[in-house]
Order: C-alpha cells, then structure tokens, then sequence
C-alpha cells in the first residue's frame, strides 16, 4: 500500500501518520520525490482500511500494490534511485563501469590492471577474493589476503572496490570494500540477504541468479531493503537456457523492464553473460545503449594464464577500446 501526502502538509501530522502504521505492525518507508511525497507501506496490510486512512487531513489517496515487492517498487518510489559507492555515483543518468579481474591473485596482477582500467576510464575496481566455483577442486581465492590487496590496490588508485561477500562471518574482513556483491549462486540466500540488509549500509550489488526470474530477482532486493538497507544495486548477467553457444543467454530487455517495475539502478555483466572476451565490446555498447546504468567488466592483464575465468576477461587495450566505443554511444544518446 502506497499512501500519497498532500502537499504542504503538517510534519506533525505526518510523523502521527507514520506513528499510527507502526502500531500496525506496518513500516513507513518515506519517499520525497519531485512532484510527491509517498509513504510506502511494508508489511502485512491486508488488515488495514486504505478508507480510514484515506479520510485523515494530511493523506492525498491511497493507492494498494499489486507485486509482492513493495521498497523495490518503483510505484512506492517514483524517482529514480542513485546509490553513492563512496563518491561514485550509480542509477538516475550516472554511468559506472566496474572492472577488474574474476579473482585477486598477487599484488602485482591486481595493481597493474587497476592502473590500467582507471586509465581507461573505469569507475570502480573488482576483484574476487572469495570465489563460489562449481568445482571443489579450483581456485576458491585468497581470502583474506586478496581483501588486503584489494585495499592496497584502492589506496593507489582511489578506485574504490567491489568484491563478493559469501558468508557473513567475513563482515568484519569487509571494512575497506565500498560495495558488496552478493553473486548469482546466492540471489537467494535469504539469511545472507537479511545480514546484509541488517548489519551495513553498503550497497549491495545483487546478481540475477542462473535460473531467475525477475519478480524472484526483485524479491531478493526485497530482503535486502525490508531489513533496512535501501543501497541495492541490481545486476543482469544472463541466465541459464538451452543454448549451449555462450555461457549464459543475455536478455538486454529486462533492463528496460527492471526500469518499469524498479526504481533501482541495473547494470550489465557481459563477461558473464557471453563467456568470450571477443563479445563483451559489443555486448557492453548494447546495454550502454539500451540504458544500463552501468557496467561490470572482466580484465586481465595476462587471460591465458588467469587462475580464473581467462576466456571471459578482456586485454587493458580491449578494455580501453571498449571504453572508447561506450563513450561514443553514450554522447549519442546524450
């Protein structure tokens, strides 16, 4: 339920409003927008008359919501959302492109292709420091120590990090990363998600899992900001179909859709989404061009030998090519 304010209305009005939803076990969420002032409403409200409180002096109408998300929803949040990752801006026209390697694997691997993607013009720097990976017997990162050379590497560059979070226990290892990730195999992991949701107020880059559909992607959020962190950060890398030629099946659409039924900001992950390096380039100036707010990239400065994802990283100099054509995209559409 979505509880539209008249404007110029009374703030002690207001806070009696959102005083008297608490008492029914209902969390007021406030969204001052441009044009409107709305108080999402999430909880159980089967219970509530929307008559009763569309009779109060300070309530303009009430509107009920049909989906099931209701913090990610963009009805409930009408404008845009621009999540701050430690001065870089994502979401409502700010573009960011995160780069790095799949995993952190020596201090010198890692600060040579930051210096190399800053130049380039990325935003952030990923890296994996903690790797999901099918099989038991591969690269399962650093650890701890690949959180350290990430923080060294942002220390250098300014570039802040992003870096997947797998178990929460390892919050505390975490205080110099600027973004968390949550990756595809844990979209739903609903008590990782509530921690996250909970216990920081990063922001939250959550990957669409192989298998998701987006409402269940939007649910996912859902927990996240439900628990009380509105920093989230959607990411599209493609899903798992029956086309067996590229690693996943990328449908650069649902960022169009995401921007209907979400206020969120989405980006594209097009190393994962094609599984070759040759592709990203143009995968990368589509999902510019459709109206991604970002991009999140693969680059290694030696892919053959990578201890991880090798086939899917891009050069420096195909990075900074690629670069160079989202640019021009972007001005065109400008």
């Amino acid at each position: 339920m979505i509880i539209v304010i008249k404007k110029g209305a009374d703030a002690t009005q207001v806070e009696n409003l959102k005083t008297l939803l608490r008492s029914k076990n209902i969390q007021p969420h406030v969204s001052e927008g441009s044009l409107q002032t709305l108080i999402g409403c999430v909880g159980d409200v089967a219970h509530i008359d929307p008559g009763l409180i569309e009779a109060l002096d300070v309530v303009e109408s009430v509107q009920r919501i049909q989906e099931p998300y209701k913090a990610a929803n963009r009805k409930f949040h009408p404008d845009d959302s621009v999540i701050d990752c430690s001065g870089v801006k994502v979401g409502g026209g700010a573009f960011a492109v995160i780069a790095g390697p799949c995993s952190v694997e020596t201090d010198e691997q890692l600060l040579s292709v930051a210096r190399s993607v800053k130049a380039s013009g990325a935003t952030m720097l990923r890296g994996g420091a903690f790797k999901p990976r099918t099989s038991p017997y591969s690269f399962q990162g650093l650890g701890a120590e690949g959180l350290r050379i990430l923080a060294a590497a942002k220390k250098e560059t300014g570039l802040p990090i992003v870096t997947e979070l797998m178990d929460f226990k390892d919050i505390d290892l975490f205080n110099d990363v600027d973004v968390i990730q949550i990756g595809a195999r844990n979209m739903q992991n609903f008590n990782l998600l509530k921690e996250v949701g909970a216990h920081t107020k990063k922001p939250i880059l959550l990957k669409r899992g192989m298998s998701a559909t987006l409402q269940e992607l939007l649910m996912s959020a859902e927990y996240i900001m439900a628990s009380g962190n509105p920093n989230v950060i959607l990411c599209e890398r493609g899903i798992r179909t029956f086309e067996t030629a590229l690693r996943n099946t990328l449908d650069l659409g649902v960022v169009t859709i995401l921007h209907r039924l979400s206020h969120l900001p989405v980006i594209v992950d097009p190393s994962h989404a094609t599984g070759y390096s040759y592709m990203v380039e143009s995968v990368s100036t589509a999902a510019a061009a459709i109206g991604a707010d970002g991009l999140i990239i693969e680059v290694h400065n030696d892919p053959p030998h990578a201890k991880c994802d090798g086939a899917q990283s891009q050069t420096p100099e195909m990075f900074a090519r690629t670069m160079a054509k989202i640019a021009k995209v972007r001005a065109a559409l400008a």
